[in-house]
C-alpha cells in the first residue's frame, strides 16, 4: 500500500496485491502481482515503493512442512523485503490460540506464555518474530466469525450434534470479533496519521462473548438448533461424549470454543482510533444467510 495524496491534497491509497493466483486481466484499481510465501524469490521487489504492508497470509492446513514453509519462512523473507524496501508500517495477522490450552479469563498480551498446541499455531507464532523485529504491529484476533468463516461456526454446528448437551452451561466466555470489524481495525491501523508503535495486541471486541449467548444467537437466526433444553454436562463428560463420536473436530477445538479463552483488547482499538462497533452478537444477522448456505443449501432461504 503507498498513501499518497488526492484531488485538492485529499488523501488517498494505491493498493497493490500479492497473491500466488493473481486474477486474469488485473484487478481494476489494484495492482495485483505474482508472489508466494512458500517461494521466497518470488517475493523480490513485491514492497517496492510501499509506505505500509499489510501481511495477512497464513496456510492453516494439515501439512507441517506448508506451515514452516509458509507461517515461519515466508513471515521472515516479506519481512526482509520490506526492511529492504524501507516500508515505513507494517501491520501482521496472527492468533491468539498462540497461547494454547486454556482455560484463559482476561489475559493481557503475553499474560500467559504462549504454548502453541499445534504446528499451525506454532509456526505462527514463529512468524510473529521477524514482524517485531521489523517494527511492526503483530495482531493476536480471537475467533473471527462472518461470512468467509470455515471453521469457527462449522465447528460448533459439529459439536452440537456430537455433544448433545449445555456444555458446562455456555458459561465459557470467549474473544470473538466480526471480520468487517477485524477489517476496519486493520484499515485504520494502516492508514491513520496516529503514531503507531510496533509491538503486540490483542484484536478481538474487548467485550468477550459467552458460548450460551453466541449458540442462543445462531440458533435464533437458523443458522444452529437450539441447544436451550438440553442437559448441562461438565467439561469432562463432554469429553468423554466428543471421544465416544469421532469427527473431524478435536478435543483441543472442544476446549477452544466452550471454555473460557478471553484476552484483554481494549488497547488496540484506541491507538488505532476505532470504534469497536457492537460486536459478534450484533453482527450475526447481517451473516446468518451465508452461514445457512454454507452449513446446509437448503437452509439459505
Amino acid at each position: 500500500m503507498r498513501r499518497c495524496a488526492g484531488p485538492g491534497g485529499g488523501g488517498g491509497v494505491e493498493l497493490r496485491a500479492v497473491s500466488r493466483r493473481p486474477p486474469a486481466g488485473g484487478g481494476g484499481v489494484v495492482e495485483w502481482v505474482r508472489g508466494d510465501l512458500a517461494e521466497p524469490a518470488s517475493l523480490r521487489g513485491v514492497c517496492e515503493g510501499a509506505d505500509v504492508l499489510l501481511h495477512l497470509a497464513s496456510y492453516i492446513g494439515p501439512d507441517e512442512g506448508m506451515c514452516e514453509a509458509v507461517n515461519a519462512g515466508g513471515s521472515a523473507a516479506l519481512m526482509e523485503e520490506a526492511v529492504r524496501a524501507g516500508v515505513g508500517r507494517i501491520v501482521s495477522l496472527s492468533t491468539a490460540a498462540v497461547y494454547g490450552v486454556g482455560p484463559h479469563s482476561g489475559i493481557g498480551v503475553n499474560g500467559v506464555d504462549p504454548v502453541p498446541a499445534s504446528v499451525v499455531s506454532r509456526t505462527r507464532l514463529a512468524g510473529e518474530g521477524p514482524v517485531l523485529a521489523a517494527g511492526g504491529v503483530v495482531l493476536r484476533p480471537g475467533l473471527v466469525l462472518g461470512e468467509g468463516d470455515r471453521w469457527v461456526v462449522p465447528a460448533l454446528a459439529e459439536l452440537v450434534e456430537r455433544v448433545p448437551a449445555r456444555w458446562e452451561g455456555g458459561r465459557g466466555l470467549l474473544s470473538a470479533v466480526a471480520v468487517g470489524d477485524l477489517g476496519r481495525l486493520i484499515g485504520r491501523l494502516a492508514c491513520t496519521s496516529r503514531a503507531v508503535g510496533g509491538g503486540l495486541y490483542h484484536a478481538s471486541h474487548p467485550v468477550p462473548v459467552s458460548v450460551g449467548d453466541l449458540l442462543a444467537v445462531l440458533a435464533a437466526h437458523g443458522v444452529l438448533p437450539s441447544v436451550a433444553d438440553r442437559e448441562e454436562l461438565s467439561w469432562e463428560a463432554c469429553l468423554e461424549l466428543l471421544g465416544a463420536r469421532p469427527g473431524r473436530v478435536s478435543a483441543r477445538q472442544l476446549d477452544l470454543l466452550t471454555r473460557d479463552h478471553w484476552y484483554r483488547s481494549e488497547r488496540v482499538w484506541r491507538v488505532a482510533g476505532c470504534p469497536a462497533g457492537p460486536g459478534v452478537l450484533a453482527r450475526t444477522a447481517q451473516a446468518a444467510r451465508w452461514y445457512r448456505s454454507h452449513l446446509d443449501p437448503h437452509l439459505a432461504a
